[in-house]
C-alpha cells in the first residue's frame, strides 16, 4: 500500500456494539427461497420445487445467530469455548466492520452528504451520488467482516468446498450484515460439531469474500477504502485495502539462534549484520519509516558468497536472532522467513505467486522483517540460461521487480539478503540489485583457526589452551578496522591492474574527479560495472557514515530509542554521523569492485574448466573408438 496506516480506534468499534448485539440476537430477513419447500421428502433427503414460477416471492426469515451457535451443543446450557469464539468474533467482527463503513464516509463525501440528508431530502445528483456511496459503504462493511472472520477464525479442520454464497443486500452497511449474518448461520445449522461448526463459519467467510469480489465492479465511489491500510491493534486485524489478508496467524519463530560471539572470522559480515539490526529496529511504527532511510546508510538488499562452510548459515541464525531479541524487547513483531527451491512449482505461474507472497509477507509495514534466499543461484536463473525451468525466470522477474522496481518502496522496516557459493551464477541485474557485498570466507589466520577450534571442542577436556590470546583476534572494532584497511588496495588481479594503471596516470586520488576516473577505467575493464555499481558504492560510503555505534542501553530498555518518536529517533541517530573520507571512499570501490572482478573471473573459470573437461572427452572417445574399430567391435 503507498498510504499511511489507519488506526482503528477502540472507541469507534464500542461504540457500535449495542448494534453488532442485536445483530447476533436476533434479525429478521427477506428471503428468496426460489420455490423450495422447507420440508425434505421422505426417504431421499431432497426437498420439494414447485413447478409454478415464484421467483418474484420473498419471505421473512427470523435469524437468531446466537441460539444456532447454542444447538450444535445442545446436550449442554453452556457455550463451549469454540462456541463461545465463534459468538464474540462474529458480534466483534460486525462492530469492526460497521467503523471501518464510517471510517469509509468520512474518507469520501458519503459523511457530508448523510448531514445534509438528515436535514432535508437530497434531490438530483447529489441524491444519486448519496444513493451510489451508501451502497458502497454497504459493500465495504460486508467486505471488512468477512475478511475479520477469515483472519480470526483458526481452525484445523478440511477446507469446507461445498458452502453457498450468503443473498447478498447492499443497501445500506447494516442490510449488508444482515445478509451476512443470515449467510452465516444457514452455513453452521446443523453442524455435527464444533470443530466442523468453526470450519464452515469460515468457509462461508471465504466464499463471501470471493463473491464480494466478483461484484466489486459494479460499485464506484470504492477508492478512499481500496488505498487505505488499516490496523485494529487490540485483534491484531488488518485491512490492505481488498487484498486480502491470510487467515493464519504467524507461528513463533523457531530457529537456532547463534550469538556474535560463537562467529569465527567474518569479521565485515558480521559487523554489518550487527549494524543492520540497530537499524532496522529504528524503525517507526506510526510514521511507518526508518531514520535510516531518510538520513542514508540502509541496507535494504544485499548479497552473501562464500565457499560451502564458511558461515553463511550461522550468519542468518546470528541475524535472526539479534533481531528477535530486540523485538522481544521493543514489544514489536518480528518475522523471519526464507525463499527456498522448495517453493519452486511445477506449474506455471506458482513459483512467481509463491515468491511474490514470500516478497509482501517480509514487507508489511507493521512487523520487522527480515527475509533470506537462500542458494539464490539454485532458486533464481539467469535470463541467458535455457536450461533454467519456468519457475526459476518467474522468480528472477520477481526479485528483480521487488528490490529495484518502479513499485519498490523502501520503508526501512525489513531486510532481504540473498546467499550462495557460486554468485557468478545468478543473473547480473539481480546481482547488482544487492546494495551490499559481504565475503562470507569463514576463519582465515591461524588465531582464527585456534579460536574456532576452542569453541567448538568445548570444555569436557584437560588439555592445555597454549601460547595464545584466546577471541584476541576477533575483538570487532579491531578486526574489522584491519579487514577495512586490507581494502585499501585491490585484492582482485583484474582490479590490481586497473588500480595501478590509474596510479600511474592520475596519481593518488585527491578530488572527486579523480574518484570518477578510476569508475571510468574500472567501467572499461569490466563492462559490467554500471551505474547500479556506482549506486550501490555510494550507499556503501553513506552506510559507512552512518557507521556509528549505537548505545547497546538504546535496545536493552525501550523507553530510550525504541519507543521515542520518529523526530527524536532521527535527531539522536544525526547527532552521531560523521563525514566521509576518501580513504573510505577508496575502501568501498575496491570492496565492491572486487566482488565484480571475482565473480567475472569464477564465471570464466567455469567455463574454460567446461571447454578443457569436453576437449578431454572428445579426445577419449576418439582413442576408444580407434581401440574398438581395432578389434571389430566398432559397427558405425
Amino acid at each position: 500500500m503507498d498510504t499511511g496506516l489507519t488506526l482503528i480506534d477502540e472507541k469507534d468499534v464500542e461504540k457500535h456494539r449495542a448494534t453488532a448485539q442485536s445483530l447476533v440476537t436476533r434479525v429478521v430477513v427477506m428471503e428468496d427461497d426460489g420455490g423450495r419447500s422447507k420440508t425434505a421428502l421422505a426417504g431421499t433427503g431432497r426437498r420439494f420445487v414447485s413447478t409454478v414460477s415464484t421467483g418474484s416471492v420473498r419471505r421473512t426469515r427470523e435469524i437468531e445467530l446466537a441460539r444456532t451457535i447454542a444447538a450444535v451443543r445442545a446436550d449442554d446450557p453452556m457455550l463451549s469455548i469454540a462456541q463461545h469464539t465463534l459468538l464474540y468474533r462474529a458480534r466483534r467482527g460486525l462492530a469492526v466492520a460497521l467503523a471501518v463503513a464510517d471510517n469509509f464516509a468520512r474518507a469520501s463525501e458519503l459523511e457530508s452528504l448523510q448531514a445534509r440528508n438528515a436535514r432535508a431530502p437530497l434531490e438530483g445528483d447529489a441524491a444519486q451520488t448519496y444513493k451510489t456511496l451508501l451502497s458502497a459503504s454497504a459493500y465495504v462493511a460486508a467486505f471488512a467482516f468477512a475478511a475479520y472472520l477469515t483472519q480470526m477464525l483458526e481452525t484445523d479442520a478440511e477446507p469446507v468446498n461445498d458452502r453457498q454464497e450468503p443473498d447478498f443486500l447492499f443497501d445500506t452497511p447494516q442490510d449488508a450484515l444482515k445478509s451476512l449474518v443470515a449467510g452465516l448461520d444457514a452455513a453452521i445449522a446443523g453442524a455435527p460439531d464444533e470443530q466442523a461448526m468453526t470450519a464452515r463459519a469460515k468457509a462461508l467467510a471465504r466464499v463471501a469474500i470471493e463473491g464480494l469480489l466478483q461484484r466489486k465492479s459494479r460499485f464506484s465511489g470504492l477508492g478512499a477504502f481500496e488505498d487505505a491500510h488499516m490496523r485494529l491493534e487490540a485483534d491484531d486485524f488488518t485491512l490492505d485495502g481488498f487484498d486480502v489478508a491470510p487467515g493464519k496467524k504467524r507461528k513463533p519463530l523457531a530457529m537456532s539462534f547463534k550469538k556474535p560471539n560463537e562467529i569465527i572470522g567474518n569479521h565485515i559480515a558480521k559487523y554489518q549484520a550487527m549494524k543492520l539490526a540497530k537499524m532496522l529496529m529504528a524503525y517507526d511504527f506510526e510514521r511507518q519509516l526508518n531514520p535510516f532511510v531518510e538520513l542514508g546508510g540502509f541496507l535494504f538488499t544485499f548479497i552473501g558468497d562464500g565457499a560451502p562452510g564458511t558461515g553463511k548459515t550461522i550468519l542468518i541464525q546470528m541475524t535472526a536472532g539479534l533481531l528477535n531479541d530486540y523485538c522481544q524487547v521493543a514489544g514489536v513483531p518480528f518475522h523471519y522467513e526464507n525463499f527456498g527451491v522448495d517453493q519452486i512449482s511445477s506449474y506455471q505461474g506458482k513459483s512467481g505467486q509463491n515468491c511474490k507472497q514470500f516478497v509482501e509477507n517480509v514487507l508489511s509495514p507493521r512487523a520487522i522483517g527480515f527475509g533470506t534466499i537462500d542458494d539464490i543461484d539454485q532458486v533464481a536463473a539467469k535470463r541467458s540460461n535455457d536450461r533454467a525451468s519456468a519457475g526459476q525466470q518467474e522468480v528472477s522477474g520477481v526479485l528483480m521487480e521487488s528490490f529495484a522496481g518502479a513499485t519498490t518502496v523502501v520503508r526501512g522496516n525489513c531486510t532481504f539478503g540473498m546467499f550462495s557459493n557460486h554468485p557468478e551464477n545468478v543473473d547480473d541485474a539481480l546481482r547488482q540489485r544487492a546494495g551490499a557485498r559481504w565475503l562470507v570466507d569463514g576463519p582465515q589466520t591461524l588465531e582464527d583457526y585456534i579460536d574456532i577450534f576452542v569453541l567448538l571442542a568445548g570444555k569436557n577436556h584437560n588439555i592445555p589452551l597454549g601460547d595464545h590470546d584466546l577471541y584476541a583476534t576477533q575483538e570487532i572494532k579491531r578486526a574489522v578496522e584491519t579487514a577495512y584497511e586490507a581494502h585499501s588496495k585491490p585484492q582482485e588481479e583484474g582490479l590490481q591492474r586497473v588500480y595501478e594503471r590509474f596510479l600511474n596516470d592520475v596519481g593518488e586520488p585527491r578530488t572527486l574527479a579523480d574518484i570518477g576516473a578510476y569508475l571510468h577505467m574500472i567501467k572499461q575493464a569490466e563492462p559490467r560495472f554500471t551505474g547500479r555499481a556506482i549506486r550501490n558504492i555510494t550507499d556503501a560510503i553513506k552506510m559507512r557514515v552512518m557507521d556509528i555505534e549505537l548505545p547497546d542501553e538504546w535496545f536493552e530498555t525501550p523507553d530510550l530509542f525504541m519507543r521515542k518518536s520518529y523526530d527524536e529517533k532521527k535527531s539522536m541517530i544525526a547527532e552521531l554521523r560523521r563525514p566521509f573520507t576518501m580513504a573510505m571512499v577508496m575502501q568501498e570501490i575496491n570492496r565492491y569492485a572486487d566482488s565484480e572482478f571475482r565473480y567475472a573471473d569464477r564465471a570464466d573459470e567455469t567455463a574454460v574448466n567446461n571447454l578443457v573437461r569436453d576437449q578431454r572427452l572428445r579426445e577419449r572417445a576418439v582413442r576408444e573408438i580407434k581401440a574398438m574399430k581395432a578389434r571389430g567391435a566398432w559397427d558405425g
